[in-house]
């Protein structure tokens, strides 16, 4: 039963290193055998999918916005610019001004020059504190801090876009992509939003964004491979990615009354934080499937799995454990995406769900086929250190 506030999926924003746009991502993904876009030599010995050339000035048309603004701004930016233009909202003041916005974010990134510098002085010099100082009033733009700021994502979307309802932002890397949807979701059920943006993005070609995930011994070394089969390859299994997702929501109604071309409906979105270090995970996985109330019959899953040892393992078993589910591991084709990556794989299964076509697997040796049109897709995020989500993605 359709009710007018069901939460309907209208615009979809996205960017990786598969290229820019919903119809761009299908047609790759729907490519049986498709191969991933890989920088192999730059961050040796780690791997990642880096961004294909980006004309900013397509979303961002002020080279002074552009320049105040880091790349997983820019990129952001972008995204959320994609999204609203495939909603037949961007440029309608009054739609705009009352579109309020959820936001995933991560710190920004370092200016490695600076802290190379530093870290460069201070093995000669012992007064530190005065070194810090120093550097400090000498070396750092105001406005490189504004480019650091998690909410100066959500800041730069309204000042390009336009965009001027109520806005918040979520860190907590794929956590706060699933906080953002969920909350963005409940918003409009309860009707206290009609059109929300939500979406995140992550530049990872950046030594200290490498690092963040490094330093805990997360990222693969060596060769590179699919998602599914990194267990027992050397370090943790993570390859990342560049890339964003925004999605535009909406209540049934509004989108109707606007005479839009609804994706998908959005249909429960199920979150929890499993202990992990009591071994807790599996069970935690289980349960979020049970809450899901999955239909019956055969299933298209939309994974998010990052390859991270332990997480990816228990989501492949929890998988694998309902024969009905056929998964699709999505980073193997665009990286991990941290904060983008649960809004992305909502975006993939609305995509199936609108197309009436499942994704071929993209890799046949651990992934079964689908056959048959899917009419709900589950999508999923095993945060790759803590936080689980579901979603589930219905014809509209």
């Amino acid at each position: 039963m359709s009710s007018p506030h069901d939460v309907v999926i209208t615009g979809i924003g996205l960017v990786s290193s598969l290229g820019e746009g919903p119809d761009a991502h299908w047609q790759k993904l729907i490519q049986p055998g498709a191969t991933p876009v890989l920088e192999t030599a730059r961050f040796t010995p780690y791997t990642v999918h880096p961004l294909r050339e980006i004309d900013w000035n397509l979303q961002i048309p002020k080279r002074g916005d552009q320049r105040q603004m880091e790349t997983w701004q820019r990129l952001g930016t972008y995204a959320a610019g994609l999204a609203l233009d495939d909603a037949g909202i961007k440029g309608n003041d009054q739609l705009c001004a009352s579109m309020d916005m959820v936001v995933a974010a991560g710190g920004g990134e370092r200016d490695e020059t600076v802290d190379a510098a530093i870290l460069a002085a201070s093995e000669n010099r012992n007064d530190r504190d005065v070194l810090l100082n120093e550097k400090l009033t000498t070396e750092l733009r105001p406005t490189l801090f504004l480019a650091q700021l998690s909410n100066l994502l959500a800041g730069n979307i309204s000042i390009v876009h336009k965009v001027t309802g109520s806005s918040r932002t979520f860190m907590g890397e794929e956590g706060a992509g699933v906080a953002a949807v969920e909350t963005a979701a409940a918003r409009i059920r309860s009707g206290q939003s009609t059109h929300i943006l939500v979406g995140g993005a992550f530049q990872t070609e950046h030594s200290d964004m490498l690092l963040g995930y490094e330093l805990a011994g997360y990222l693969h070394r060596g060769p590179w491979k699919p998602v599914w089969q990194r267990q027992g390859a050397e370090g943790g299994g993570v390859v990342t990615g560049s890339g964003g997702a925004f999605l535009v929501l909406e209540q049934r109604e509004q989108a109707m009354s606007r005479g839009r071309k609804i994706y998908a409906e959005l249909g429960p979105i199920i979150s929890g934080r499993a202990r992990r270090r009591r071994g807790k995970l599996d069970a935690g996985i289980a349960d979020l499937l049970k809450q899901a109330a999955l239909p019956h019959g055969p299933l298209l899953a939309l994974s998010g799995a990052s390859g991270a040892h332990a997480a990816t393992k228990a989501e492949k078993a929890a998988l694998d454990a309902n024969p009905s589910i056929s998964a699709r591991g999505f980073s193997t084709l665009t990286g991990h995406l941290k904060e983008a990556q649960f809004p992305f794989a909502v975006a993939l299964a609305a995509l199936a769900v609108q197309r009436k076509a499942a994704y071929p697997v993209f890799d046949a040796a651990a992934e079964k086929p689908f056959d048959g049109k899917p009419e709900t897709v589950l999508a999923t995020a095993i945060g790759y250190h803590q936080f689980e989500g579901m979603a589930l993605v219905n014809a509209a």
